[in-house]
């Protein structure tokens, strides 16, 4: 039975979710983004919007749904990109607000908002997002959450339970961004839907999957653009439309918002100023970046300043950028050493301490290298390190993000990494590697859960095969090599080892003995990782 209430448990899978589904479908979103201005960036922008929202989680100290929420709002708010990104902070502070009001203290404790309650936070997302917009166009975004909003309403007046209402509401969702192909002209033109609708789209179906466990369908009827009619493929939709976007955070006293409005909308279009308590998102397309910010002044104190340039999208470099570098994900202080002494540049994929897309970037950037291959080593950082890699093309880099989702993988990479050789045939060299890794890893239970192997207690030994537990144990070393044995049955030449923080002395290297002396056709490899969470990185190639 699913849950009929909104708790911070839902509240923080649904974030997730989010994140995750975004990151896959980023790309998709990117292509379809022709309004207001082909830039390509939609998808990354609320990817990037979206995970500043999960990022805002971690200043929520208590397990509270308001708490919960309103941080993520304020992360979303702060880490608002591009126009789709603020639009999408406004409508989640909607949501958030609502939510957040609509919990009770009941007899057994917080009583979470229902059916009802879910749907009015809808409709205060939709006036959210009608109000961030100073001129408001349909077949966009806000088309999409007002058509979602209303089925919403519409399913909780009939008595409909939570994962009804949530489920009329996805399915609003899909069909609402179809119709927005015929809704907008340019879209018509162009013969596709609205990205930042298409966006919210998968936030919404990411609420089902985060109380059902349903995974979303992609809705029939999208398509990629191709050349408009009558357009070479290189030309722009808009030609004539302003040359820059400039997004800025505002510390200022409201009065001086609405003179700041009218101001920006004599240089600029696509204007948007949201926010309230003395801190303002600012996003505004122009030709004059100068005017913009000498308006922020006039009106405060801007900070964290952004201007993108649409006709290129190519930020200038300090200095000259040259040779390749290799960015790698690691678990562990011992894994952070070998990478680096393979001459990789390292970002934290510690348990607890995962690495965002600002960081990737940070480390794409800091390199001043013209070409950088990104071994994320880690299933949830592989959307970021991809957003990073587009958001690096806007400062003239190469970047290829090879797949690796485990440090064993990483390692297989970088062991065949030629800096000598031309990046394709280096980034094809590295992907093949990664991909001939069957990865495993062993870990201690801490709580008793429901696994893919059956059910475990605390202290159970978990045995786990390309991020699925097979094996339940009470050993370190025999379901390490149970494991192993299950990974060899289809062949295998080299078997690495990475031993964790606080594994027995000489684990490792008992594994591995025994594994020679079962298998003594393979190569055997240990090392040491120091990564927490997991006492034992297994692979076999």
């Amino acid at each position: 039975m699913h849950p009929d209430r909104v708790d911070a448990g839902i509240a923080r899978r649904w974030l997730l979710q989010a994140r995750d589904a975004l990151g896959e479908s980023r790309e998709e979103i990117d292509a379809l983004n022709v309004f207001p201005v082909p830039d390509g960036d939609t998808g990354t922008n609320m990817f990037l919007t979206v995970e500043a929202a999960v990022g805002g989680l971690a200043d929520a100290l208590a397990d509270d749904l308001p708490v919960v929420l309103k941080a993520a709002a304020r992360g979303a708010f702060l880490g608002a990109r591009g126009n789709s990104g603020v639009i999408f902070s406004q409508m989640f502070r909607g949501v958030a607000d609502v939510l957040a009001g609509a919990t009770t203290e009941g007899p057994g404790g917080p009583v979470g908002p229902g059916p009802a309650q879910f749907a009015q936070a809808l409709q205060a997302a939709t006036r959210a997002g009608y109000d961030a917009v100073r001129d408001p166009v349909e077949g966009t975004i806000l088309t999409v959450m007002r058509v979602a909003a209303d089925a919403a309403v519409a399913a909780a007046e009939d008595g409909g339970s939570l994962a009804r209402v949530v489920r009329a509401t996805v399915a609003a969702a899909d069909q609402a961004v179809l119709a927005t192909r015929e809704q907008n002209p340019r879209l018509a033109r162009a013969g596709v839907v609205d990205a930042g609708g298409r966006g919210l789209a998968v936030v919404l179906a990411a609420m089902d999957t985060a109380m059902t466990g349903r995974q979303a369908s992609r809705p029939a009827g999208l398509r990629l653009p191709g050349p408009p009619p009558g357009l070479s493929p290189g030309e722009d939709f808009v030609a004539g439309g302003p040359a820059y976007e400039v997004m800025y955070l505002l510390e200022a006293d409201e009065a001086a918002v609405a003179p700041l409005r009218d101001a920006l909308a004599l240089v600029g279009d696509s204007l948007l100023v949201v926010g309230g308590d003395g801190l303002w998102n600012v996003h505004v397309h122009v030709d004059d970046v100068g005017a913009a910010l000498e308006r922020g002044i006039e009106a405060g104190r801007p900070f964290r300043i952004r201007v993108t340039h649409f006709a290129d999208q190519v930020g200038a470099t300090l200095q000259p950028r040259g040779g390749r570098a290799v960015v790698a994900g690691a678990a562990g202080p011992g894994l952070e050493q070998l990478f680096t002494q393979a001459g990789a540049r390292v970002v934290s994929v510690a348990s607890g301490r995962l690495a965002a897309t600002a960081d990737v970037l940070a480390a794409v950037l800091d390199s001043h290298a013209a070409e950088v291959v990104v071994l994320p080593n880690h299933r949830e950082l592989v959307p970021a390190a991809q957003a990073a890699a587009h958001e690096a093309a806007e400062h003239g880099v190469r970047v290829a993000v090879i797949p690796s989702r485990a440090q064993v993988q990483g390692l297989a990479a970088l062991a065949v990494h030629q800096p000598e050789h031309g990046f394709d045939a280096d980034v094809v060299a590295m992907t093949t590697a990664a991909g001939h890794v069957r990865e495993g890893a062993v870990t201690v239970a801490v709580k008793q859960a429901l696994t893919t192997a059956g059910v475990c207690s605390p202290g159970d030994v978990l045995g786990a095969i390309g991020g699925d537990f097979v094996l339940i144990g009470s050993d370190l070393a025999q379901v390490a090599l149970d494991v192993l044995e299950r990974m060899l049955a289809v062949g295998g030449e080299l078997v690495t080892v990475v031993t964790g923080a606080e594994v027995p002395d000489g684990l490792g290297e008992r594994i591995s003995a025994q594994v020679l002396a079962a298998h003594p056709q393979v190569d055997v490899v240990c090392l040491d990782g120091g990564q927490r969470r997991y006492p034992l990185l297994l692979g076999v190639e």
